[in-house]
């Protein structure tokens, strides 16, 4: 009796040999040469001490001896992949990975994964925050959550959270500008922007403002820019409102002009149909509604 295994390289070398009855497809099967194959089951032959293979000139046929080792071989291989997928599987449900837009990941998500955390601590959370489509199979991506007008063909979509811009800033710029200021106070005021320089046009037309030029300012790529810019002192920012409900609660961001800008976005969770069917997707999912059920601005869209 043998005291040790055969080589892992030769058992499936002869596996793959006598599965196809032939060393040239079992060599590109396993991405070696049709000679490397040959040498591995020929010393396997030499380490068993037995005859696995008949060759002849049309190919290959197994011995006896052969056909009853790949018998048992086949199964032990198939019960290797079998536990290996289950493994792979259990690991992988493990594994979140989330995209979203950086400032919905900045100023959203990421204060809140604390709570997440706590509760479903078997799970490991990936961001991938970019303002990029991804796709779900491509770029391994198991749920996204994004801003628009939902119905995205081929997935699921649930409205998650709405949109309502609210100017922000410093509380000694709103301190600056009295009790009760009227639009037009933002005259005297720099607007920060980011790229969609209209919302400040929306804005000041709804809040009946008519000295204040929605055009100037400084314009930042994403929210994020105009976030920083604003607590900085720079001026004041509309902010979409659920992005700075901690610091307007606690009184490090202010809002002097409390009438607040809808919009027809909003941001929506998209995955896949199936995808609920994995526990840490539907975890995930149950987590974010709730969130947006405790927030003091928000209604949830979920039931």
């Amino acid at each position: 009796m043998m005291d040790q295994l055969p080589s892992l390289s030769a058992l499936r070398a002869f596996e793959a040999s006598a599965r196809h009855l032939s060393m040239t497809v079992a060599a590109r099967e396993l991405h070696v040469t049709p000679g490397a194959v040959s040498l591995q089951v020929r010393d396997l032959e030499t380490a068993l001490g037995v005859r696995l293979f008949d060759r002849r000139a049309r190919g290959l046929a197994l011995t006896a001896d052969g056909a009853d080792y790949f018998a048992t071989l086949r199964t032990a291989f198939r019960l290797v992949r079998e536990a290996t997928a289950a493994l792979t599987m259990r690991a992988r449900d493990t594994v979140l990975t989330v995209t979203c837009t950086a400032g919905f990941a900045t100023h959203w998500l990421v204060p809140r994964l604390i709570r997440f955390e706590r509760a479903h601590p078997e799970i490991d959370l990936r961001i991938s925050a970019s303002h990029r489509m991804m796709d779900f199979q491509r770029d391994g991506i198991d749920i996204a959550i994004r801003h628009g007008l939902g119905g995205y063909e081929g997935l699921a979509s649930e409205r998650l959270l709405d949109d309502e811009y609210v100017p922000v800033c410093t509380p000694e710029i709103a301190a600056s500008l009295g009790p009760s200021p009227t639009a037009d106070a933002l005259a005297g005021l720099t607007l920060i922007h980011d790229v969609y320089r209209r919302d400040w046009q929306l804005w000041l037309l709804a809040a009946g403002a008519t000295k204040v030029d929605a055009t100037r300012g400084p314009i930042f790529t994403d929210g994020t820019g105009a976030y920083h810019a604003m607590k900085a002192g720079l001026g004041i920012a509309l902010m979409r409102r659920s992005f700075v409900e901690k610091e307007l609660a606690d009184g490090t961001v202010a809002a002097p002009f409390p009438m607040g800008l809808a919009s027809t976005l909003a941001y929506h969770l998209v995955y896949p149909p199936a995808a609920l069917e994995r526990p840490a997707i539907a975890a995930f999912r149950a987590w974010l509604f709730s969130e947006v059920s405790h927030m003091p601005s928000e209604k949830p869209h979920h039931p």
